[in-house]
């Protein structure tokens, strides 16, 4: 069966050139990415619309597509705006719009830019799906709340591409479309610029008594995030062409962790490697970086109550602590310099070097030396010397792995 399928494409976001130089370093396909406007991480740091030939030729240069988000809603007085950026997105050589608003989509037709139809748009029957298919879109995102079945259903009768979510952040609302932002501080999620109260603790009030409850305890509208780490391989074989992982606002690190992960997993279910075994270290791995737990979402069926986070932040197994920067880098010997500005490093621990070209670098410290003499541990404001295999570069940032769950 393995040699009729296709290898799903490994779709990975990009809030900034860290992010993105890790993506395809960690092995990505394509990656997604905003400009200032219309995209529905507005809070992310993006990029501006005068660096889109550069990212698109960084890009193909190492044969990885670019996917430009304009999934927000648009109004009358910002249409003209899209003459603008969509021209200049194909002239850069964009590969793919990511959209939902009608508007948007006429532009891209009118300006013959191939389009992806976000999950925005809650496509959640095949009716829908061939509704968008006949205006010309390239692909498609079912809404989340599909399940698996669902879109094996859907995939047979369809000849459009199907992407789908593998893997981040879970929202309570229908696909995403919330007003719960707008409506306590006036700012609006289907306008990329949500501040999450979902996520918060609550406390409700019985009114004749005056007895508060505190609903702190499973945070009953934050839903743990989506992993399918375990049942990548039904994804696989259900035919779907796109596998996303969210995270435009998210760390390097993770970047780095999930993008390398899933297109592990890939390559190995390819090969016929890929065991219930290895699935599990996969998932043990994935929980290291920032997460709020991990649920199948709507795969297969409503999540349950178990499946909402039990605590206001991350429950990842480890975090990073800065400790220094690098000074330089020797290619020959495979060196790396760095000057502690922050703290101790000593053999054995283990550290990210993060740096806009260098992307996230993560390894083991052996044998590391301080004046030419190997120490046992190098001390805050000392410069040490270790072995590096992977080229970083002078002023990329050096951190500390803690291990949180052997404390």
């Amino acid at each position: 069966m393995k040699d009729k399928l296709k290898k799903p494409e490994l779709l990975a976001p990009a809030g900034d050139w860290r992010m993105l130089v890790t993506a395809i370093k960690a092995g990505a396909d394509a990656v997604y990415l905003g400009v200032e406007k219309f995209n529905m991480r507005a809070n992310a740091k993006n990029f501006t619309l005068e660096e889109l030939p550069e990212i698109v030729n960084y890009c193909h240069e190492r044969g990885v597509d670019v996917h430009l988000t304009l999934n927000t809603i648009i109004y009358d007085n910002e249409v003209a705006e899209l003459d603008e950026i969509i021209p200049a997105a194909k002239k850069a050589g964009v590969d793919l719009l990511i959209c939902w608003d009608m508007s948007v989509i006429e532009k891209a037709l009118e300006y013959d830019m191939p389009y992806c139809v976000s999950t925005q748009a809650s496509i959640s029957n095949l009716a829908a799906a061939k509704m968008y298919q006949r205006m010309g879109a390239k692909r498609i995102v079912f809404a989340r709340e599909v399940t698996l079945e669902q879109i094996k259903s859907m995939r047979e009768k369809l000849d459009i591409e199907i992407e789908a979510f593998v893997h981040g952040a879970m929202c309570v609302a229908v696909s995403g479309r919330c007003f719960m932002s707008h409506h306590i501080f006036d700012k609006s999620a289907n306008r990329g610029e949500c501040l999450q109260p979902c996520r918060y603790e609550y406390e409700i009030r019985e009114v004749r008594s005056g007895k508060s409850f505190l609903l702190g305890k499973d945070y009953v509208m934050s839903p743990e995030d989506l992993c399918t780490i375990e049942f990548i391989d039904q994804l696989i074989e259900a035919g779907i062409d796109s596998f996303k992982i969210e995270g435009r606002k998210r760390s390097p690190e993770y970047i780095a962790k999930v993008v390398s992960t899933y297109r592990n997993a890939i390559d190995l279910y390819f090969k016929g490697k890929l065991t219930e075994e290895i699935k599990s270290e996969m998932w043990n791995e994935l929980r290291k970086v920032y997460n709020r737990g991990f649920s199948p979402g709507f795969y297969f069926g409503r999540p349950t109550g178990e499946h909402f986070t039990n605590a206001a932040g991350s429950q990842a197994t480890t975090k990073k602590q800065y400790i220094g920067r690098v000074l330089n880098y020797y290619a020959k010997p495979k060196v790396a310099h760095v000057l502690l500005e922050a703290g101790d490093l000593s053999d054995g621990d283990e550290v990210y070097i993060i740096g806009n070209a260098t992307g996230v670098v993560e390894m083991k410290v052996e044998k590391p030396m301080v004046d030419e003499k190997f120490v046992q541990t190098a001390k805050k404001k000392e410069e040490v010397t270790f072995k590096c295999e992977e080229k970083v570069r002078p002023r990329d940032q050096v951190y500390k792995i803690i291990h949180l769950d052997e404390k």
